[in-house]
């Protein structure tokens, strides 16, 4: 998949690189009294990935608005950063030892091993206010913008106890504990779904995409998001240690089910494609002002299908 990405070049598709660029200038010095903590931030932040979330939202931006009109990169750029350092900061807790205990994170020492467990904990506390503070500016830049607003709210609302928070609690609750298909759905569409349905419908209030086209974003966004899941899952049982920068079989040593541990790898292949072809079909249906944004972010879904990282 990165090397999908990494390919992508501009007219409406973008490199990791470009996306960086974006979101890095947003983090803070560190400085002062508080440089362990925003030097644990920025270790974090800056561990690379595949900056899906601030990419899709980016996309869902462009395809609601016009390629004559003004790129207004201090509405769009600061929300990108903000999602990026809530899906930061989840990775941090994730990987703590009350709760997943891994010591690996794209081929790197997490933030615990290298920072110790205190400061992981804050800089995890660090990079949830701070991303609010990073999109809150964009009220000053467009006052009374009832997109902004709405994209504030939905910022607010998909990580938290209504989303990827509660997903994470009912993760954590079952844990080594039979799962049933309900249970596991509301794990999977709020702990990783969530997240992403954050990012498209940003991405589309920011633009003045209607409440209609925002409802349905969130649709194919949610198929995504479960996709996204499944095939993590997969490669956690098969995929190369080198490639993920992480153990593998993290699940079951965490005694974590699954919906690769409970339906087989081919079956949770099927419903990768499945999902994805749900996406890709909502988004096709959508009426667009640009065109190519539309097709790049297709060709983002379909990459995630294959990818082994």
């Amino acid at each position: 998949m990165n090397q999908i990405i990494m390919g992508m070049q501009n007219n409406m598709g973008y490199s990791v690189k470009e996306i960086e660029k974006l979101i890095y200038k947003y983090m803070p010095t560190s400085k002062g009294y508080q440089q362990d903590v925003i030097a644990a931030m920025n270790y974090a932040f800056s561990a690379g990935g595949k900056r899906l979330r601030p990419m899709m939202m980016k996309l869902c931006y462009d395809m609601f608005t016009e390629q004559s009109e003004v790129y207004d990169e201090g509405v769009i750029a600061p929300f990108m950063a903000a999602i990026e350092m809530i899906h930061t900061y989840s990775l941090i807790h994730d990987d703590l030892p009350a709760l997943d205990n891994d010591e690996l994170r794209r081929g790197k020492p997490t933030v615990h091993v290298e920072f110790g467990e205190d400061i992981a904990i804050l800089a995890g506390d660090g990079l949830l206010n701070y991303a609010y503070e990073t999109c809150a500016k964009v009220f000053d830049i467009r006052p009374k913008d009832t997109g902004v607003e709405k994209a504030f709210v939905v910022m607010a609302h998909k990580p938290g106890i209504y989303g990827m928070i509660g997903g994470q609690t009912l993760d954590v609750v079952l844990s080594g504990k039979p799962v049933d298909e309900r249970a596991l759905d509301f794990i999977y569409r709020n702990k990783t779904s969530a997240l992403i349905e954050c990012a498209m419908m940003v991405g589309a209030y920011l633009a003045g995409a209607d409440e209609e086209t925002v409802s349905k974003l969130e649709q194919a966004a949610c198929c995504v998001g479960m996709a996204f899941q499944v095939q993590d899952d997969i490669l956690d049982i098969i995929g190369q240690e080198d490639k993920l920068g992480k153990p593998l079989h993290s699940d079951e040593k965490n005694d974590k089910y699954t919906y690769a541990t409970i339906h087989g790898i081919d079956a949770s292949k099927a419903y990768v494609r499945e999902m994805s072809d749900k996406a890709n079909d909502i988004i096709k249906g959508l009426h667009v002002k640009n065109e190519k944004a539309k097709e790049e972010l297709i060709k983002l879904i379909n990459s995630l299908i294959d990818r082994d990282r």
